[in-house]
C-alpha cells in the first residue's frame, strides 16, 4: 500500500494521542491537517505561528519520534502556516518553516579604529544625565494565573500568556493581543502574565497602565514641554501591558507616541502586551502603521466561558471563600448566568452575602430570586452597532438605511438620534461615532448632538422620540 501524506499522519496522530492527555492532543493536534508527502519529507499546516512555536518548544521530541517510526531515521518535518495578507489581498498566502533547532546568533565583533581614546562605544540609546527610578508595576498579585481558570473559551489565550511570561520578548507573539467582549477576564489574564513574569524575572521593568491613563500623561507631557522624558520613560520598560488599547481610536497623537514607543521595545526585544474589546480589524480609526503592528504578534480571543468552565470558576470562588453550597445550586447559577465571568462571580458573591446577612440557608428559591434580581439589574453594554439596530427598529428601518447618504428627513432624524445617543452611551470619540454611523467626520455629529438637544426644547413629538428611545436602550 502507497504511503500518503494522510496516512502517515494519521499514523503519528494515534502514536502521539497514547502518549500525552486527550485536553492537550484535542488543542494542539487536532487542528493540523496534513499537506503533501515527498520522499522523507512530511508537510502538515498549522492555523497560526504560534501553533508551530508552541510545538516546536513542547512536542518537537514527540513528533520527530511518531515521524521517524513512519519514515525511517532521515524523516523530515515541515510545517506550512497561513499568515493574513495584509497588502490588500485578500487571499491569505502561506509561510513555510522547518522543523529545526538552530543555535542563537552569536554577537559580533567589530574592529573599531585604535585612535578612539575611549574602548567602548557609546549607546545612542542612553539618556545621559538619568537617575535612578523607581517605577512600581501597576500589577495586582491577586490576578494570577492560578486562578484564571483554563477552558475551552480561553485556551489559546492563557497558554500564549503562560508562553509569554516564560520567555518575554523571545517568542514570535509579540505583541500579543488579547480581546474579547466585557468581563470575560483580559485584564486578569493581562496582569497574570505581568506577576508571572515577575517570578521569574525579578530583574525586568514590567509596566502595567490603561490607555486612558497614558493618554493623560502624554497630555500632561506635551503642556509641560517634556514629551521627549515621556517616551525615555517608556524605552525603559522592557514588558510593557497596556489594557483597553481601543480607547486611542481618534487620539491621533498619543497613537503617533505609542508608535515610537511600540517600535523601539519591539526593536528591543522587549514585550508588549494589549488588550482590547475587539479584533484589530474591528478596530475604528486607529492609524494602519499601528494596526498593522498589532497583527504582527497573535491576537488571542477570549470567549464566554462554557458551562464546565461556568462551573469550574464558580467552584473556585466558593473554595478562595471557604463557603460550602449544594452542587445544585452551582448548576443553576452556571446555567442561568451565562455572559461574562464578572457576573458569575457578582451572582455567587451576591447568593453569599444574602445567606450570611439575612441568616438563610442557601436554597434553590433563595438562588432563583437573587440571579433573577441580579440579572435584571446588571447593566448592559451599549455599543454603537446596539444603538443603530435600536433607533433603526423604532423608525422601522434598516441599519443600511440608517447609514446610507439619503437626504430624506426621517432618515436624517434617525441618524442625528444614533449619533446623539452613541455619544450618551459610550466612550467613543466623535471622529469614532461618525465613522462606524454612514461614515461620517467628527463636525457632523457634533451637529447632530447640537440639533437633537434643539429640538428636544422645541418639538414635543421629537422630545417623545428622545424619550421612547431612552426607555429601549436602558430597559
Amino acid at each position: 500500500m502507497n504511503k500518503t501524506a494522510q496516512s502517515v499522519w494519521d499514523n503519528c496522530l494515534s502514536f502521539i494521542k497514547d502518549n500525552i492527555q486527550d485536553q492537550a492532543y484535542k488543542t494542539w493536534f487536532e487542528p493540523i491537517k496534513s499537506v503533501e508527502l515527498t520522499d522523507n519529507a512530511l508537510y502538515i499546516q498549522v492555523p497560526s505561528k504560534f501553533f508551530y512555536e508552541w510545538l516546536e518548544e513542547h512536542y518537537v521530541k514527540l513528533l520527530k519520534v511518531a515521524l521517524t517510526k513512519e519514515l525511517g531515521k532521515n524523516a523530515k518535518l515541515l510545517y506550512k502556516i497561513k499568515m493574513e495578507n495584509t497588502y490588500g489581498n485578500k487571499q491569505p498566502f502561506t509561510e513555510q518553516l522547518p522543523s529545526t533547532n538552530r543555535p542563537p546568533v552569536k554577537p559580533q565583533n567589530v574592529d573599531a579604529p585604535l585612535k578612539n581614546l575611549d574602548p567602548e562605544l557609546k549607546n545612542p540609546f542612553v539618556i545621559p544625565g538619568i537617575r535612578n527610578l523607581k517605577i512600581e508595576s501597576q500589577l495586582n498579585a491577586n490576578y494570577s494565573f492560578d486562578n484564571f481558570l483554563e477552558g475551552d473559551s480561553n485556551r489559546l489565550a492563557r497558554s500564549a500568556g503562560m508562553a509569554v511570561a516564560n520567555k518575554p520578548g523571545g517568542t514570535s507573539f509579540n505583541p500579543l493581543l488579547i480581546f474579547g467582549g466585557v468581563g470575560l477576564g483580559k485584564t486578569h489574564l493581562a496582569h497574570a502574565i505581568g506577576v508571572e513574569i515577575k517570578d521569574k524575572y525579578p530583574e525586568k521593568t514590567v509596566l502595567y497602565i490603561s490607555a486612558e491613563i497614558f493618554t493623560q500623561q502624554y497630555i500632561d507631557s506635551v503642556k509641560k514641554n517634556n514629551r521627549n522624558d515621556f517616551i525615555h520613560f517608556y524605552q525603559l520598560i522592557d514588558v510593557l501591558i497596556i489594557d483597553d488599547v481601543q480607547f486611542l481610536s481618534g487620539k491621533s497623537g498619543t497613537q503617533d507616541v505609542f508608535f515610537h514607543i511600540f517600535n523601539y521595545l519591539h526593536q528591543n526585544g522587549k514585550q508588549v502586551i494589549l488588550t482590547s474589546d475587539k479584533a484589530p480589524v474591528d478596530m475604528q480609526d486607529i492609524e494602519q502603521r499601528l494596526l498593522s503592528r498589532f497583527k504582527w504578534g497573535l491576537s488571542a480571543e477570549l470567549h464566554q466561558p462554557d458551562y464546565e468552565t461556568r462551573i469550574s470558576i464558580l467552584k473556585n470562588i466558593l473554595y478562595r471563600d471557604g463557603v460550602e453550597m449544594p452542587e445544585e445550586i452551582i448548576e443553576y447559577v452556571a446555567r442561568n448566568i451565562k455572559s461574562n465571568v464578572r457576573e458569575l462571580e457578582g451572582a455567587i458573591i451576591s447568593l453569599i452575602a444574602q445567606s450570611s446577612f439575612n441568616k438563610k440557608e442557601v436554597t434553590i428559591e433563595l438562588a432563583k430570586s437573587v440571579v433573577e434580581k441580579f440579572v435584571k439589574n446588571v447593566k448592559r453594554e451599549i455599543s454603537i452597532d446596539y444603538i443603530q439596530k435600536i433607533v433603526s427598529d423604532y423608525f422601522q428601518l434598516d441599519v443600511e438605511t440608517l447609514q446610507s447618504k439619503t437626504r430624506k428627513r426621517h432618515v436624517v432624524q434617525a441618524r442625528q438620534l444614533a449619533m446623539f445617543f452613541a455619544k450618551k452611551f459610550t466612550k467613543s470619540s466623535l471622529a469614532n461615532i461618525g465613522s462606524q454611523i454612514g461614515d461620517r467626520d467628527h463636525a457632523t455629529v457634533l451637529h447632530a448632538c447640537k440639533t437633537v438637544d434643539n429640538l428636544v426644547a422645541t418639538d414635543k413629538q421629537f422630545k417623545k422620540f428622545v424619550e421612547d428611545i431612552h426607555k429601549k436602550l436602558t430597559l
